[in-house]
């Protein structure tokens, strides 16, 4: 797994996770997460390249969004690949988030 950090504007950063959003990368994951929520106003977190998640991975984007709801910072989720809209949607999680559940084009559901 590799997470990427880019600065988009002033005060927002993007991270961009490539590869799995499971267990086995559920600390280092956590500490990026927390580090780009702490570090910036606005964290976008690019979803789009993520091959497998499971519950811990749903659980580290949940403590995400509320660690940045009591920083009152914005943590916005821009890239959903077909592993995370399918557990974000079993578990009915997409009003938590509040995200719109991106599909890219040329995608078909």
């Amino acid at each position: 797994m590799d997470i990427s950090r880019q600065t988009i504007a002033e005060g927002a950063v993007r991270l961009t996770v490539d590869g799995d959003l499971t267990i086995y990368h559920a600390a280092e994951t956590k500490t990026h997460l927390i580090d780009g929520i702490r570090a910036s106003t606005l964290l976008e977190l690019d979803l789009s390249h993520v091959g497998e998640i499971d519950t811990s991975g749903l659980q580290l984007l949940a403590m995400a969004k509320r660690e940045s709801q009591q920083l009152g910072h914005a943590l916005r989720i821009v890239g959903h690949s077909p592993a995370v809209r399918e557990l974000i949607e079993f578990f009915n999680m997409g009003a938590f988030f509040g995200d719109p559940l991106v599909i890219p084009a040329g995608e078909h559901h």
